[in-house]
C-alpha cells in the first residue's frame, strides 16, 4: 500500500483527544486496541505516526501491528522506542531491537536501541563500537561511543576508554564542517587529553 496516499484516522483523533480529556489510559488502551484489531497494519501505522511523540498511543497500535507482522524490523523499532520513553526497561527493549536487528541488519535505529538499552557501562561501550563498525559513517553512533567511553575511563579508571574516547573525538574532529561542532570537540579533546 502507499503510504502517500491520504487515509483517514481510523478514529484516532478522537480517541486521543477524549484521552487528553479524560487522562483515562486504560480506556485510551482498549479503544486503541478495537481499532487496530480491526485495522489493515499498514493504515493503522500510518494513523498513528499523528500521535508518533505519545508512547501510550504508539504501544497498543505497534503491538498489534508486530503481531500480524512479526518481521517488520521498523514497526519493532517504533515500539521498542516507545517502551524505552515508558520506562519497560532495558530487558524487554534489547530483546525486541534484538528482533530487529534479526530481521534487517540494515536497520540503525535497531543497533542504536540495542546499544542504548545495555545497562552495564563495558558491555554499553562494546555495544557502540560494534555499531560504529557497521555504520563507519554514522556519527551520532561514533559520539555516543566516544561519550560512553569517557564514562567508563571516569568510572573505572580505565586509560584504554580514554585512548578510544579520544581516537574517536578526532575522527569526528577530521569530519565536522560547522563551526560549533568543531569548537565543542576541540574543547572537549583539549579536557581528555589533560587526563
Amino acid at each position: 500500500m502507499d503510504s502517500s496516499l491520504p487515509t483517514a484516522d481510523l478514529g484516532l483523533a478522537q480517541i486521543v483527544e477524549e484521552y487528553r480529556v479524560t487522562g483515562n489510559i486504560g480506556t485510551l488502551f482498549d479503544r486503541i486496541r478495537a481499532v487496530a484489531a480491526s485495522a489493515d497494519a499498514d493504515q493503522l501505522a500510518r494513523a498513528v505516526r499523528p500521535f508518533s511523540e505519545m508512547p501510550e498511543v504508539v504501544i497498543p497500535a505497534y503491538e498489534q501491528i508486530i503481531a500480524r507482522q512479526p518481521r517488520n524490523a521498523q514497526a519493532m523499532v517504533v515500539l521498542a522506542n516507545a517502551y524505552w520513553l515508558t520506562g519497560r526497561g532495558p530487558d524487554v527493549v534489547g530483546q525486541l531491537v534484538t528482533r530487529a536487528k534479526s530481521a534487517d541488519p540494515r536497520n540503525r535505529g535497531a543497533w542504536h536501541l540495542w546499544a542504548l538499552s545495555e545497562s552495564d557501562l563495558r558491555k554499553r561501550v562494546d555495544r557502540w563500537t560494534e555499531v560504529a563498525r557497521a555504520f563507519p559513517d554514522d556519527q551520532l553512533a561514533r559520539a555516543a561511543l566516544a561519550d560512553n567511553a569517557v564514562s567508563l575511563s571516569s568510572a573505572e579508571d580505565d586509560p584504554a576508554a580514554l585512548d578510544l574516547a579520544i581516537k574517536t573525538y578526532e575522527s569526528l574532529l577530521a569530519e565536522a564542517t560547522q563551526p560549533a561542532q568543531r569548537i565543542a570537540l576541540e574543547t572537549t579533546l583539549i579536557a581528555l587529553r589533560k587526563r
